[in-house]
């Protein structure tokens, strides 16, 4: 019998949750910064959550810990081990402490992730000193996770080969230093030697560097007496700043040589008031001809572009003015300077058809040689051909250095060959980076007034302005020196240790044998990641073709066997679901007969639950259809923030900020067949307790659907089947609908916690909103909760007035509202001014009011009601399309962690009663 590890039993949520958003808001250091990759999940939270997979419960070991008291504190410290692992500082430069604390307790062992992606389970691992053995399909996820955990732990404490590092004050290069030192300086060289060959065509303006050309698609207007062309432009705007604003500002001038005897011409204004408020490209509706007003369809536009009439025209100039941004009108020295011999010896590759995720095929763009201008395509050829000429730098500077020949890296080479190659994969990918905010769907964001990449998404749009950066530049954005950097930042700190291979494999046939797997697949059909990183392969083809011949062999990346539902390549929805589920079967079933049984599996999934393809299938059932049908039982699962903390695009869309982290065991021959009444009664139980640990652990609102599957899974997954009425084994879509059913009720009968005031509100925003409603049914309805419309008007809760009743929306009340002196404070009233407060002065004002509500008389204010308030106003409002509202009450669960935190740092340490009862139960 295999001992249960503490991630079945209890985690520091709280804590893996504040690292976790944490990191996702840092600039630097992070393992995205070395590269584009979709979905990474934080690599704070990959720590804690491999820790805790990898450590025995104390409960698991009875003689070591006779009583339940001690079982509780050693679970206590194991936990604040966990939360020291998760702080940054400890994950970039570990002491020495926490490092021998840390392998007194991690057993000897490799774990794998056969779907590597990019890389922040593995780094994990390596952070945290133990082995890993992962493989990838995608080609480019596989560079990328060498390049974050193979090649530095390959090269640590290595001394720079660079001649121009000799003299340095180190005696001994520390960590990846000297590793470091070498890409940067060899990149270096790679700036200056373009900055040589390209350097005429990037010229200054009026002496300053320019950051970036604005151009602007056009087409022929269709009108045939006008035939005028037509600048295509989504935005006029390059800056919006208040008071700081500049916009470009079209006129037609007289051209005999243009089509229809006229052009446009474009100047610069800071005057706001010159914005044009017309003539602005969508991809759904078009436009229109700012000369004669013809209307100008999307498919018009279409036709124009495949027949190969669509170019560009030069709208602006933006440049470098110091302390601020200056913008010129362009000038016939920069058009001219873009007008370059287009390379013939770059790269080629079909770009998908897929308009799902990629537009530019729509528009004549087929190939991915199309999505750059030829300045754009005579650069980063530059720059790809510099790659191999600084390979052999320092292949024979290593050499000069004393370093032995060796095997490659492939071979498992340490020597000058694999020294240079190691260089040459960062080189490779700033370069393959450089690609992403080098190219014509890159546009001008005109709030941060910086040059954008392509890949901000999840998809290949279209962009109608485009923003060629200056890649010569001194770290501009899109710049090939600020892509170095980024390279640079997350290999300066990486603190690593043990063994660390990576491997291009099928996840059905990955080597998984006596391995742990903790492991983060394809979210069923939510990112095509093998059309989307073709865009890079055909670069990294280029230059690291023969760093790596087992990842480069085929002209794009491989598709036949991808792990995704693809509906597209599929040939329609069922066969896309049908496919995805026979894939994770082969999966599920491959690990149940491989992975090392004395630990259980990890699945991270972050989906949506919403319904995507046929057959009644969403992202959700189906792979846990295929965890239940090759007999894995899920005994656990934890809500972790992973994904942005942006969550404006989540109401309304059900996106996610959460992700379920699911503990899979397999389950027993003899698991029992219930029937359907059986599995509700054990669901409803299960999911009451599992409802309070979820709101106290701060998922948000928006998340809390999704979340709560995980609970409900548990139950369902641990029978060997639950029959319907007919006799069949309900399906997991089937169980997921009753899931929901059970939490709806659930959240309903949470009115019962309120006070009556609270509970009158509740069902009156339920039908009104914050609109007003006759004062007839707000008595009856008063009167039915023993409180009265008067006492709530007095409260400040409501107002009436001509026969109406209408609640107080948060923005609407007073600022001078005292909390300590308030003697009829209810949850109602509480949740609205921490709303108040949070959006007109942000978190440390929040912190203040609720911190101020521990010193009322009456006793502190329940933290944990405040917030399954929101939980449920969330539902309300999102139901009813009250997308501001929604909003309102998930950003106040989604910023309590924060908000807690700020106003436990200020309690006094003596404080008998936390601050508005801060303590929300054990884990």
């Amino acid at each position: 019998m295999h001992k249960r590890k503490l991630i079945e039993v209890a985690v520091p949520l709280e804590a893996i949750n504040r690292a976790s958003f944490a990191e996702k808001n840092r600039k630097v250091g992070k393992p995205q910064n070395l590269h584009q990759w979709w979905s990474r999940k934080p690599v704070t939270a990959a720590r804690a959550m491999l820790l805790a997979q990898l450590i025995d419960d104390p409960s698991s070991d009875p003689d070591a810990f006779p009583t339940e008291e001690m079982v509780r504190a050693e679970r206590a410290r194991l936990h604040a081990l966990i939360e020291r692992a998760v702080d940054w500082d400890e994950v970039v430069h570990p002491t020495k402490q926490l490092v021998e604390e840390l392998r007194a307790i991690l057993p000897d062992i490799t774990v794998t992730d056969p779907f590597v992606g990019g890389g922040s389970l593995v780094l994990a691992a390596a952070q945290l000193g133990v082995n890993s053995d992962s493989s990838d399909l995608n080609p480019v996820a596989v560079a990328l996770s060498r390049a974050l955990v193979d090649v530095p732990s390959r090269f640590l404490n290595c001394e720079s080969v660079h001649p121009g590092e000799e003299g340095t004050q180190l005696t001994k290069r520390v960590g990846t230093a000297g590793l470091v030192a070498d890409v940067e300086a060899y990149g270096q060289w790679m700036l200056n030697e373009a900055r040589v060959r390209l350097g005429s065509h990037y010229p200054t303006i009026e002496g300053r560097t320019v950051l970036a050309w604005v151009w602007a698609r056009q087409i022929s207007c269709p009108n045939p007496a006008c035939r005028i062309r037509v600048p295509l432009v989504s935005k006029w705007t390059l800056a919006k700043r208040r008071g700081r604003e500049v916009v470009i500002v079209p006129r037609v001038v007289p051209d005999r040589d243009a089509p229809g005897g006229a052009r446009f011409d474009f100047s610069i204004s800071k005057n706001r008031h010159d914005l044009l408020d017309r003539g602005t490209m969508s991809g759904r509706t078009g436009t229109e001809c700012l000369r004669c007003g013809t209307s100008i369809s999307v498919a018009h536009v279409r036709a124009e572009a495949m027949a190969g009439r669509m170019g560009l025209v030069l709208t602006a100039v933006a440049a470098d003015g110091g302390r601020s941004r200056e913008y010129f009108a362009p000038t016939s020295e920069h058009v001219s300077a873009a007008n370059v011999m287009r390379p013939t010896n770059s790269i080629s590759g079909v770009i998908s058809t897929n308009p799902r995720w990629f537009s530019p095929p729509l528009y004549g763009m087929g190939d991915f040689a199309d999505l750059f201008t030829d300045r754009q395509l005579l650069a980063v050829t530059t720059f790809s051909d510099l790659v191999a000429e600084a390979r052999k730098m320092v292949y024979s500077d290593a050499v000069a250095s004393g370093m032995p020949d060796g095997n490659s890296l492939v071979d498992g080479g340490d020597g000058a060959v694999a020294y240079s190659q190691a260089v040459t994969l960062y080189l490779a990918l700033t370069v393959s980076r450089l690609a992403n905010w080098s190219n014509n769907q890159c546009s001008w964001e005109s709030t941060g007034e910086v040059s954008q990449q392509m890949y901000s998404g999840q998809a290949m749009g279209m962009a109608w302005d485009v923003s060629e950066a200056n890649v010569l530049g001194d770290g501009n954005s899109g710049s090939f020196l600020a892509c170095l950097r980024n390279i640079l930042s997350p290999l300066k700190l990486a603190a690593l240790s043990g063994q660390h291979r990576v491997v291009m494999a099928d996840a059905r046939e990955a080597p998984v044998t006596g391995l742990v797997v903790a492991t983060d697949p394809p979210y069923f059909d939510n990112i095509d990641y093998s059309d989307l990183s073709d865009f890079f392969y055909v670069w990294q083809r280029q230059m690291l073709g023969d760093v790596f011949p087992d990842l480069y062999r085929t002209i794009l990346v491989p598709k036949a066997e991808e792990l995704v539902a693809n509906a597209h390549r599929s040939g329609g929805n069922d066969a896309a679901a049908a496919d995805f589920l026979a894939g994770f079967r082969d999966v599920f079933a491959h690990f149940r007969k491989s992975v090392a049984a004395e630990f259980p599996v990890v699945v991270y999934y972050a989906s949506k639950q919403s319904e995507s393809l046929g057959q009644g299938n969403s992202r959700w059932s189906t792979i846990l259809q295929a965890m239940v049908d090759e007999g894995w039982c899920v005994v656990r699962t934890w809500p972790i923030r992973t994904e942005n903390a942006s969550r404006r695009v989540a109401i309304g869309t059900n996106s996610m900020s959460t992700s379920s982290v699911l503990v899979l065991r397999p389950r027993p021959d003899d698991a029992p067949r219930v029937t359907v009444q059986t599995f509700l009664t054990d669901l409803r139980q299960h999911l009451a307790g599992a409802l309070s640990d979820l709101e106290a652990s701060g998922v948000a609102p928006v998340d809390m659907q999704q979340a709560a599957i995980g609970p409900g899974i548990e139950v369902f997954s641990r029978f060997g089947a639950v029959l319907e009425a007919d006799g069949r084994p309900m399906s997991v879509a089937a169980a997921l609908l009753r899931i929901n059913d059970v939490l709806d009720e659930l959240l309903n009968a949470q009115e019962g916690d309120f006070d009556p005031p609270t509970r009158f509100a509740i069902q009156w925003y339920r039908y009104h909103g914050y609109e007003a409603g006759p004062f007839g049914e707000a008595d009856d309805r008063a009167r039915g909760r023993n409180t009265s419309v008067d006492a709530m008007e007095r409260e400040g809760i409501l107002t009436k007035r001509a026969g109406y009743v209408q609640l107080i929306k948060p923005e609407d009340l007073k600022s001078d509202y005292d909390v300590v002196t308030d003697l009829h404070c209810s949850i109602w009233e509480a949740l609205h001014h921490i709303i108040r407060v949070l959006e007109h002065e942000g978190i440390g004002p929040a912190s203040d009011f609720i911190r101020s509500a521990a010193n009322r008389s009456d006793g502190a204010i329940d933290a944990n009601l405040v917030t399954e308030l929101a939980h449920l106003l969330f539902r309300v409002a999102e139901s009813n399309g009250w997308t501001k509202d929604a909003l309102s009450f998930n950003t106040l669960v989604t910023s309590w962690p924060e908000i807690s935190d700020a106003a436990r740092a200020d309690s006094s340490a003596g404080s008998s009663q936390s601050a508005f009862d801060f303590d929300e139960g054990d884990d």
